[in-house]
């Protein structure tokens, strides 16, 4: 293995299906093993900190919305539904506050048993936050998955609900008043009491800071939750596997991304190396379905596997500042979807 290299290597793939042993636990959402850092920093009188969810449905910029008040991309972004698969907290540190977004996967109904298993992870996150923000993309009307969103969050006691228009750069005022009153309706015709109802666009800044103030003053007083400086208490395993999943995503069939994983098998720096100069190696496995799909993905000699490789050993880089020697395979592991052992060893 060479110290360093421009291009990503592309290892002999495997004609295997992959059989999962069922000896892992799942990860859930909980709260429970978060403790004040109090011991990192002295919070002021009246210091707030508290959790706040991004919701809504797939593709609905709620994953654009948390890089953008976090400051640094930490959540993949894609135009293809169902994008987002974990809860990722993103943390925004403020001198009057500390900010922890919680941004889920889309509300949907679901065709497999991932898809149930997502929107159980939505419905177990609107019960341990503080707000539940849902997200309505203002160039697209409110429709019957908005209605089913807000209808199913309804049942949810004692959580603080604002509505977030998003995407607002992609209309004119007119249509994005005609929106405002659409979201109001909506909350009417469900019961739902809006504590704010706030337009923003993530992509031009609009009104971004103004969100991030509303939503400081919907949280409890309280110490910071995580040590000052820290952005996200994503493993980095885990921020690998997404940003290698979104290189994935780019110019694929509308039938493929929900047949995509990635499991991070390694990642470590490479022994040997001068302080000045480390390495990240990182081994991946790139996971579909079927064995067309494995073609699709290497493609001809290999060169899609190599440029999804490129743009994700450059993403992975820039997160983390180091450079990376990325080793990745594509797998195949069948009807990953609906297969509860496999599922489990994926990490759902």
């Amino acid at each position: 293995m060479a110290d360093e290299q421009d291009d990503q290597q592309v290892d002999e793939v495997d004609e295997e299906v992959e059989d999962f042993d069922d000896d892992e636990d799942d990860d859930d959402f909980d709260l429970s093993g978060v403790a004040p850092a109090g011991g990192f920093y002295q919070a002021p009188e009246g210091f707030r900190s508290g959790f706040a969810s991004f919701v809504g449905r797939p593709n609905a910029g709620k994953s654009t919305l948390t890089n953008a008040l976090v400051g640094q991309k930490i959540v993949i972004t894609s135009s293809k539904p169902q994008t987002t698969r974990n809860v990722v907290r993103g943390i925004v540190h403020r001198d009057d506050a500390q900010l922890i977004l919680v941004d889920t996967p889309g509300l949907h109904r679901p065709r497999t048993l991932l898809g149930e298993r997502l929107n159980d992870l939505v419905r177990t996150t609107w019960a341990e936050v503080d707000v539940v923000a849902v997200c309505f993309p203002a160039n697209e009307k409110i429709g019957p998955g908005d209605r089913f969103l807000v209808t199913e969050l309804s049942k949810v006691r004692r959580t603080t609900r604002i509505a977030v228009a998003t995407k607002t750069d992609l209309v004119t005022p007119e249509q994005l008043g005609q929106h405002l009153l659409d979201i109001q309706a909506l909350g009417e015709e469900t019961s739902t009491e809006w504590a704010e109802i706030v337009p923003v666009s993530a992509v031009s800044g609009d009104q971004v800071q103004l969100l991030a103030d509303l939503l400081v003053g919907l949280m409890p007083e309280g110490p910071p939750l995580y040590p000052d400086g820290d952005l996200t208490d994503a493993p980095e395993e885990a921020l690998a596997a997404d940003l290698i999943r979104e290189a994935a995503l780019e110019g694929v069939r509308d039938e493929l991304p929900h047949s995509i994983a990635v499991v991070v098998e390694e990642m470590g720096l490479r022994e040997g190396r001068p302080d000045d100069k480390p390495l990240l190696d990182i081994v991946a496995n790139l996971y579909v379905e079927r064995d067309s799909q494995k073609g699709i993905m290497i493609g001809h000699k290999g060169s899609r596997l190599r440029a999804v490789g490129t743009q994700a050993r450059k993403q992975i880089e820039a997160l983390l500042g180091t450079p990376v020697y990325l080793d990745l395979q594509v797998k195949i592991a069948k009807d990953w979807q609906r297969d509860p052992r496999q599922l489990r060893k994926l990490g759902f």
